[in-house]
């Protein structure tokens, strides 16, 4: 176990081994045709279907960047917002959630994409969690990467977040085969 940059315990996992896209997802989501007419509110409220596009690569708007952040508490983040959106520039691979013109969630990969692959960062708005998005955007963003033997990522120790990593085949670094440690300093 760790300490993330404001003293709480996180977790560091490992996994062992310009398009736009649109995927038509019910609030759970499960793969649906849309319907024409259905309002975001309904769709989130009443289970009824919305239609999430995704987006790899940029550019991408710094209020948009700011907000999702801010939507998540991520305020280490939104402190400085010119370093943010750079941040995200140079990252290997972005990939975003759209609903409407709406940026609802984002993963993003940083390091050499030839023999690491860090996920630096994974988020999507609350209001938008539990429907799959996370998932895709995961699958997303580690695409271009599926030849890369080390692919790393640093989480708070939450519950839910340990199950998402687990289900998407990473493993606690304490768990691995092979004694392994990590490292890290937050400033």
């Amino acid at each position: 176990m760790h300490a993330g940059f404001d003293g709480t315990p996180v977790l560091v996992l490992a996994d062992p081994r310009h398009r736009i896209i649109r995927r038509d997802t019910t609030h759970r989501g499960q793969q649906s045709e849309s319907r024409p007419g259905t309002s975001d509110a309904a769709a989130q409220c009443e289970g009824e279907r919305m239609t999430i596009s995704y987006r790899v690569g940029g550019p991408l708007e710094r209020d948009d960047l700011i907000a999702l952040y801010a939507a998540v508490g991520w305020s280490a983040y939104t402190k400085d917002p010119a370093r943010l959106e750079a941040a995200v520039t140079a990252s290997l691979s972005v990939v975003t959630a759209w609903d409407s013109s709406r940026l609802v969630g984002l993963a993003r990969v940083v390091g050499d994409g030839l023999t690491i692959a860090y996920l630096q960062d994974i988020l999507v708005a609350p209001e938008h969690q539990r429907t799959g998005i996370g998932r895709e955007l995961f699958r997303r963003v580690f695409e271009p990467f599926d030849d890369v033997r080390q692919k790393l990522l640093i989480t708070d120790n939450e519950p839910r977040q340990l199950a998402f990593y687990e289900s998407m085949g990473f493993t606690e670094i304490c768990d691995l085969e092979h004694s392994t440690r990590a490292f890290a300093k937050f400033d």
